[in-house]
């Protein structure tokens, strides 16, 4: 058997722990692993009359040449953020025919069968986040057999309790934030750190919670900008060293406005988040009266190596992944519920992003998490 294995979308750390693992139980087995460079875009980019974009998008992996990848983060295998289901005319390779259009989006869906055809895959590994997996869920309903790992720092893969590098982009935002205590004490200043999470809020309020900042802003819950600013206001007056604290997910809403998206779309229709947190920061500055630390972590949360849960939780969903392929699995993600290893249908994926509880986990009049009663709940509390 020859089991494909790509990553798309951001990077995060864990990846290179994965695709290890999934090639030395692989190996173990007698079977075979390609690597696909650049996630999708492999697909894309590789014509089968063309042996050299074969080797260009392509890598053999083994136990020799994956050895040492797992002591770094990011993905060896490189990524892009590429859907051969909705390609831009102007990135349809030259020898597909560029289109009258450049604007319009392909689909180079049949395409993409033929290369995995002419690549002898048997089985496909994507590593990826919702609009990653939600491609190898339309390959699924091709026939290609496939079996998904939920990867993402928002954590919001819906049907899993857990994504590889969730832990880590927490673990290193409370370190980042609590360094940034020392120059929010000493300018006296409210600290605005902006966060990862397009839907879902759970990065902010999980960092927020476990390092303890003043507030908390969500994408689920629109914030009232006055109402903030007074709370705030009032911890920085509180505290002894004349600060205040507050973290905010990249894509939250400030009552009575939008999500705020910065640039044009890339060419697979992707617009990129970025700008709530300046947009706060000002606001706060002319509420308060008090100086303003704007602080976007951004990739210094996505980079690096991953922490031991991200790794161990890597791991284990490569080897569970490479045993369903083995197996004959298909249409399958394997997934963390309840604290326990299981998989589900790959199609869960299209019931929506995964999202905070709010009812349950936070007090939107504080903007704070509201964390009660967890006996008997699961360890990240979904």
């Amino acid at each position: 058997m020859r089991i494909g294995i790509l990553t798309g979308g951001g990077d995060v750390p864990g990846l290179n722990s994965c695709i290890k693992a999934v090639v030395n139980r692989a190996a173990a087995s007698g079977h075979e692993v390609l690597g696909l460079r650049r996630g999708w875009a492999a697909l894309v980019e590789t014509n089968p009359d063309d042996s050299s974009t074969a080797a260009a998008n392509t890598l053999p992996l083994s136990p020799g040449n994956v050895r040492t990848v797992d002591r770094t983060g990011g993905t060896f295998l490189h990524t892009s953020r590429t859907n051969p289901g909705r390609v831009m005319g102007s990135r349809v390779p030259a020898f597909l025919g560029r289109k009258d259009d450049p604007a319009a989006t392909v689909d180079l869906t049949t395409h993409a069968l033929r290369v995995l055809d002419h690549l002898g895959i048997d089985v496909l590994i994507p590593i990826g986040g919702d609009d990653t997996l939600s491609y190898g869920l339309r390959l699924h309903e091709e026939g290609v057999p496939v079996v998904a790992i939920p990867k993402t720092m928002d954590n919001d893969v819906h049907g899993t309790d857990y994504c590889i590098g969730f832990s880590t982009a927490v673990t290193r935002g409370i370190e980042l934030i609590h360094n940034l205590r020392t120059s929010a004490g000493s300018h006296e200043r409210i600290a605005v750190i902006e966060l990862f999470g397009r839907y879902s809020g759970e990065t902010s309020l999980i960092t927020g919670y476990l390092a303890g900042v003043d507030r908390t802003v969500i994408s689920e819950v629109p914030v009232d900008i006055e109402r903030l600013a007074g709370l705030l206001k009032g911890d920085r007056a509180a505290n002894p060293s004349r600060y205040a604290m507050v973290t905010i997910s990249e894509g939250a809403i400030l009552e009575g406005g939008e999500m705020h998206l910065s640039g044009d779309s890339d060419p697979y229709g992707h617009r990129k988040l970025g700008g709530v947190g300046a947009t706060l920061g000002a606001e706060l500055e002319r509420l308060t009266g008090a100086g303003i630390i704007l602080q976007v972590l951004a990739y210094l949360v996505r980079s690096g190596s991953p922490d031991s849960l991200d790794m161990m939780v890597a791991m284990n969903y490569a080897t569970m992944a490479t045993d369903l392929a083995l197996e004959g699995a298909k249409g399958r993600m394997v997934a963390l519920r309840g604290g326990t290893y299981t998989s589900v249908p790959i199609s869960v994926t299209k019931e929506g992003v995964k999202r905070v509880d709010i009812e349950e986990f936070y007090d939107s009049e504080q903007y704070r998490p509201r964390v009660r009663h967890v006996g008997g709940k699961p360890m990240f509390f979904y």
